[in-house]
Protein backbone atom coordinates (compact mmCIF):
# COMPACT_ATOMS: atom_id res chain seq x y z
CA UNK A 1 0.00 0.00 0.00
CA UNK A 2 1.28 3.29 -0.40
CA UNK A 3 2.75 5.35 2.06
CA UNK A 4 0.41 8.23 3.69
CA UNK A 5 2.55 11.11 2.37
CA UNK A 6 2.50 9.66 -1.15
CA UNK A 7 -1.02 9.52 -1.42
CA UNK A 8 -1.86 12.71 0.05
CA UNK A 9 0.82 14.40 -2.63
CA UNK A 10 -0.97 12.35 -5.28
CA UNK A 11 -4.79 12.93 -3.38
CA UNK A 12 -3.98 16.90 -3.36
CA UNK A 13 -3.77 16.85 -7.58
CA UNK A 14 -6.98 15.95 -7.96
CA UNK A 15 -9.53 19.09 -7.88
CA UNK A 16 -12.61 16.79 -7.38
CA UNK A 17 -10.95 15.46 -4.15
CA UNK A 18 -9.53 19.18 -2.84
CA UNK A 19 -13.08 20.48 -3.09
CA UNK A 20 -14.03 18.12 0.38
CA UNK A 21 -13.71 19.94 3.95
CA UNK A 22 -15.27 20.01 6.57
CA UNK A 23 -18.15 22.53 7.31
CA UNK A 24 -18.55 23.96 10.92
CA UNK A 25 -21.50 21.08 11.89
CA UNK A 26 -19.01 18.46 11.20
CA UNK A 27 -16.07 20.28 12.44
CA UNK A 28 -17.88 21.03 15.50
CA UNK A 29 -18.87 17.26 15.61
CA UNK A 30 -15.48 15.73 15.49
CA UNK A 31 -14.57 18.50 18.79
CA UNK A 32 -17.36 17.42 20.94
CA UNK A 33 -16.75 13.14 19.38
CA UNK A 34 -13.62 13.35 19.83
CA UNK A 35 -11.10 10.79 17.94
CA UNK A 36 -12.08 7.87 19.67
CA UNK A 37 -15.93 7.98 18.70
CA UNK A 38 -15.32 9.02 14.83
CA UNK A 39 -12.78 6.41 14.53
CA UNK A 40 -15.42 3.83 15.94
CA UNK A 41 -18.02 5.39 13.14
CA UNK A 42 -15.26 5.36 10.42
CA UNK A 43 -14.46 1.35 10.80
CA UNK A 44 -18.38 0.58 11.38
CA UNK A 45 -18.98 2.59 8.17
CA UNK A 46 -16.11 0.69 6.40
CA UNK A 47 -16.64 -2.91 7.69
CA UNK A 48 -21.00 -2.07 6.47
CA UNK A 49 -20.78 -0.63 3.42
CA UNK A 50 -16.89 -1.30 1.55
CA UNK A 51 -15.64 -4.61 3.14
CA UNK A 52 -17.93 -7.70 1.73
CA UNK A 53 -16.40 -8.20 -2.13
CA UNK A 54 -19.52 -7.11 -3.91
CA UNK A 55 -20.86 -3.99 -1.37
CA UNK A 56 -24.36 -2.99 -2.06
CA UNK A 57 -24.66 -0.09 -4.37
CA UNK A 58 -21.09 0.11 -5.02
CA UNK A 59 -19.56 3.65 -6.05
CA UNK A 60 -23.14 5.27 -4.59
CA UNK A 61 -22.82 4.22 -0.97
CA UNK A 62 -21.39 7.16 0.61
CA UNK A 63 -23.26 9.90 0.82
CA UNK A 64 -21.30 13.56 0.34
CA UNK A 65 -22.28 14.65 3.34
CA UNK A 66 -24.08 14.05 6.84
CA UNK A 67 -20.85 13.16 8.68
CA UNK A 68 -17.00 13.85 8.97
CA UNK A 69 -16.18 10.27 7.77
CA UNK A 70 -18.46 10.66 4.60
CA UNK A 71 -16.80 13.71 3.17
CA UNK A 72 -13.18 12.14 4.57
CA UNK A 73 -13.82 8.99 2.18
CA UNK A 74 -14.63 11.25 -0.80
CA UNK A 75 -11.63 13.01 -0.16
CA UNK A 76 -9.23 10.55 0.16
CA UNK A 77 -10.66 7.91 -2.12
CA UNK A 78 -11.88 5.48 0.24
CA UNK A 79 -15.59 6.11 -0.74
CA UNK A 80 -16.25 3.09 -2.57
CA UNK A 81 -14.36 0.25 -4.17
CA UNK A 82 -13.52 1.37 -7.70
CA UNK A 83 -11.66 4.15 -5.93
CA UNK A 84 -10.21 1.85 -3.34
CA UNK A 85 -8.48 0.10 -6.49
CA UNK A 86 -7.84 3.36 -8.00
CA UNK A 87 -6.21 5.10 -5.21
CA UNK A 88 -4.87 2.39 -2.59
CA UNK A 89 -4.61 -0.31 -5.11
CA UNK A 90 -7.14 -2.85 -3.05
CA UNK A 91 -8.71 -4.71 -5.81
CA UNK A 92 -12.32 -5.02 -6.04
CA UNK A 93 -14.01 -8.42 -6.07
CA UNK A 94 -12.77 -9.47 -2.97
CA UNK A 95 -13.40 -8.57 0.59
CA UNK A 96 -11.48 -6.53 2.33
CA UNK A 97 -9.20 -7.72 4.80
CA UNK A 98 -8.78 -6.50 8.37
CA UNK A 99 -5.47 -4.96 7.43
CA UNK A 100 -7.24 -3.10 4.54
CA UNK A 101 -10.13 -2.16 6.82
CA UNK A 102 -7.92 -0.58 9.37
CA UNK A 103 -5.48 1.56 6.30
CA UNK A 104 -8.66 2.66 5.64
CA UNK A 105 -9.47 3.95 8.79
CA UNK A 106 -6.05 5.69 8.78
CA UNK A 107 -6.53 7.05 6.09
CA UNK A 108 -10.04 9.13 6.69
CA UNK A 109 -8.50 9.99 10.40
CA UNK A 110 -5.42 11.29 9.10
CA UNK A 111 -7.16 13.99 6.82
CA UNK A 112 -9.76 14.22 9.50
CA UNK A 113 -6.89 15.54 11.52
CA UNK A 114 -5.46 17.59 9.02
CA UNK A 115 -8.56 19.31 8.35
CA UNK A 116 -8.71 19.81 12.42
CA UNK A 117 -5.23 21.52 12.35
CA UNK A 118 -7.25 24.46 10.20
CA UNK A 119 -9.03 27.11 12.04
CA UNK A 120 -12.55 26.58 12.58
CA UNK A 121 -14.70 27.23 8.84
CA UNK A 122 -17.26 30.01 9.50
CA UNK A 123 -21.08 28.62 9.68
CA UNK A 124 -22.57 28.96 6.12
CA UNK A 125 -25.50 31.00 5.92
CA UNK A 126 -28.60 30.09 4.28
CA UNK A 127 -30.24 32.43 1.59
CA UNK A 128 -33.31 33.82 2.32
CA UNK A 129 -35.73 33.36 -0.57
CA UNK A 130 -37.26 36.49 -2.16
CA UNK A 131 -40.59 36.70 -1.26
CA UNK A 132 -43.55 36.75 -3.75
CA UNK A 133 -43.81 40.53 -5.06
CA UNK A 134 -47.18 40.28 -6.39
CA UNK A 135 -48.94 43.58 -4.93
CA UNK A 136 -52.33 42.25 -4.91
CA UNK A 137 -53.34 40.97 -1.74
CA UNK A 138 -54.92 37.60 -0.54
CA UNK A 139 -58.15 38.44 0.78
CA UNK A 140 -59.75 35.22 0.63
Amino acid sequence: MTPLDDLFQRLSRSPFRQRFALGKIEYDYCLNKGEVQVREHAADFIKQRLAAAEPTNDGKQTPMRGHPVFIAQHATGTCCRGCLRKWHAIPQHQALTTEQQAYAVEVILHWIHQQMQKPAPVAKTRKVKKQDTNPQLDLL
